[in-house]
């Protein structure tokens, strides 16, 4: 019998190593896999490689876990908000590195890496900084940076409905990263609010399908995790 249910937040991400790169779900937020960020906090692996929509917001979720010391380098696209005070005081301090992605590129490799695709071409970027060091082409008179994909060992992703087999429906704008991410990962867990019995869902109207599902953790939703 397949079920990818696992007992608790902390044994989900339990194996979790120092140097893993790791994909978190969220726009801000909406969609972010808060129960999973505190048991990784609690776990401490070292050196992680974060990759996200953002670096943070305020002091829970994502900054909480770049406050605790984990992060060795972050890959967005929106690392300081208003609230993003943890990023701005490590990053000045010398203490996280940043690669910086336009969100349309960011979602872009997330999706290339899912697909087995070897990279793309886009003009977004064309002669600033991010297209320094990368090949760059003229295709029908416009020119392009060409891109690599972006996988990571581990996805910790957000879902409003599972069932044991793992495939996800979404919450509003809390679908976001994930599917996307959930395809990407080599390992991808998911906070679950409600596991609901098999054959429920719909399946014309599943998101995600539970072959890129590998844990599931059942997580009541927060207030702060409501989206709109």
């Amino acid at each position: 019998m397949i079920d990818k249910s696992v007992a608790s937040a902390d044994a989900a991400v339990a194996d979790i190593p120092d140097g893993a790169a790791i994909m978190v779900g969220g726009f801000g937020p909406a969609g972010q896999p808060y129960a999973l960020l505190d048991a990784l906090i609690r776990h401490r692996p070292r050196e992680l490689t974060l990759i996200s929509n953002n670096a943070g917001n305020g002091d829970t979720g994502l900054a909480a876990l770049l406050q605790a010391g984990c992060v060795r380098k972050v890959v967005c696209s929106f690392p300081r908000q208003t609230d993003s005070w943890v990023f701005d005081e490590l990053y000045r301090r010398g203490e996280l590195e940043l690669e910086l992605i336009p969100q349309g590129n960011l979602a872009a490799r997330i999706q290339a890496a899912g697909a087995g695709l070897g990279g793309f071409y886009t003009p977004t970027g064309y002669g600033t900084q991010l297209a320094e060091g990368k090949e760059t082409r003229e295709i029908d008179g416009r020119q392009y940076v060409f891109e690599l994909p972006l996988k990571a060992d581990f996805a910790l992703i957000k879902a409003e409905k599972a069932d044991r087999w793992g495939n996800l429906l979404y919450d509003k704008t809390g679908r976001n990263f994930g599917p996307i991410m959930a395809m990407a990962a080599g390992c991808t867990i998911v906070e679950v609010n409600r596991m609901v019995p098999l054959g429920e869902l719909d399946p014309e109207n599943i998101i995600t399908p539970g072959i890129f599902v590998q844990r599931l953790v059942t997580s009541p939703e927060r207030p702060a995790q409501l989206s709109a």
